[in-house]
């Protein structure tokens, strides 16, 4: 593939993420109401629930992950995120018409075995890219996932005052256009010579961890960044419940919030990153990111007024500068036809913080926050945040060292 060609693919993968990230989005702000109406209970009951159906997304995703990035190793990346955005668009519809809290765990259940995308995403941008522009290419995911935050739960909060079922009409929509355009205009990444067979040993969540030993020195990092992934589930999984506890927010002003942390992500990942890691270099991005990370995790926690959220915000996303150093120190030191596997195990190390992550945070959000709680605290998942954040720091500083 020449220059311009591999840029131009850059720019088709990041839109079909967007539309991807867009659709995900969309249904955040009405999640919380939706479980309300299924369950006849309240926000604080509701944050146990919504944490268990990340769960079952998760473990989902944690187990077909490395398979979806192997099977993209062995036939291609394009033919995989095809048949990942068709299978999203049909989830979604089943979404929309769930009678019972039951039917919710099915579609979640679906999403997660369709939802690898993003390892495939990940495997064709490490296609495409040269150890020069690695970090600059997967900012463009992080970008994606921005903009995709600015706009689906923008959509979805205003959507969501027509009755918390419309957005999920609306993301099945986009993931079909999403499929049609993928399908037209997605060019392939990998070239025949860089494909291997598939192997079910090294095609298991617990094969592909196994698999890190023939990369000792990554293990440090992937400690790290297993904890920068449970710790960032304070936020992901707790948001809309949060807010809606603390200031009584509504899906609007939910969506609202969170369009504006995908702006800021967005200006970060997509902009920032581009002359921040060259002048700093991929370790001080980390160290300088979990900084900013931590600092906004205590902040979040200690906010009394909503506006306070919105200014907490700017030191956390800039903390957004280390997520892509540290993937492009792990896949410069992995060869080109393993990129696949590595961005599956990536993936894998995602969705087994995701299966930790939100049942911890939203069962620590219920514990302080429930009618029964010792005592009130809304923030207690921040606090929690914070220190797996600066445990994080501690682990990749010395993992550095070590080398």
């Amino acid at each position: 593939m020449s220059k311009d060609k591999k840029q131009a693919a850059v720019g088709f993968i990041f839109i079909t993420m967007l539309i991807d990230i867009t659709g995900w989005g969309i249904i955040i702000p009405v999640i919380p109401k939706l479980i309300q109406e299924l369950i006849n209970g309240d926000i604080s009951e509701a944050s146990k629930y919504g944490g268990w159906l990340t769960f079952a997304y998760a473990i989902t995703q944690f187990v077909f992950a490395p398979i979806v990035g192997s099977l993209s190793d062995k036939f291609g990346r394009r033919p995989i995120i095809l048949i990942s955005l068709f299978g999203f668009s049909l989830d979604y519809l089943l979404l929309a018409f769930s009678p019972t809290i039951t039917w919710l765990f099915v579609g979640r259940i679906i999403a997660g075995i369709t939802g690898a995308s993003l390892t495939t995403a990940s495997a064709y941008i490490a296609d495409v890219s040269t150890p020069e522009n690695r970090a600059k290419n997967f900012g463009m995911i992080g970008a994606a996932f921005g903009l995709g935050f600015i706009i689906g739960p923008v959509i979805g909060g205003l959507l969501g005052q027509f009755g918390s079922r419309v957005p999920f009409y609306a993301a099945a929509i986009l993931c079909m256009v999403n499929f049609i355009y993928g399908y037209f205009i997605l060019p392939e990444s990998l070239s025949k010579k860089n494909r291997r067979d598939f192997d079910i040993k090294r095609a298991n969540p617990i094969g592909a961890f196994l698999n890190l030993k023939k990369h000792p020195s990554l293990m440090g990092l992937m400690v790290a960044v297993f904890s920068l992934y449970v710790a960032s589930h304070a936020i992901q999984g707790n948001w809309s419940y949060f807010t809606m506890y603390k200031f009584q927010w509504d899906e609007k002003m939910v969506g609202i919030s969170l369009g504006v942390i995908g702006l800021l992500v967005g200006i970060v990942q997509g902009g920032l990153i581009r002359w921040i890691n060259p002048i700093l270099g991929n370790q001080k991005s980390i160290y300088l990111g979990m900084a900013l990370y931590t600092i906004g995790m205590f902040l979040f926690a200690t906010a009394n007024q909503g506006w306070m959220m919105f200014v907490f915000l700017i030191p956390y996303c800039l903390g957004g500068i280390a997520g892509p150093a540290m993937q492009s120190i792990i896949s410069s030191k992995v060869p080109a036809s393993e990129q696949g596997e590595i961005q599956g195990t990536m993936t894998s190390l995602m969705s087994a913080s995701a299966i930790v992550g939100p049942p911890l945070m939203t069962s620590v959000f219920y514990f302080f926050t429930h009618k029964d709680a010792p005592f009130q605290f809304a923030g207690a998942p921040f606090v929690l945040g914070g220190i797996l954040m600066l445990f994080s720091t501690v682990v990749a500083y010395y993992s550095f060292k070590k080398e």
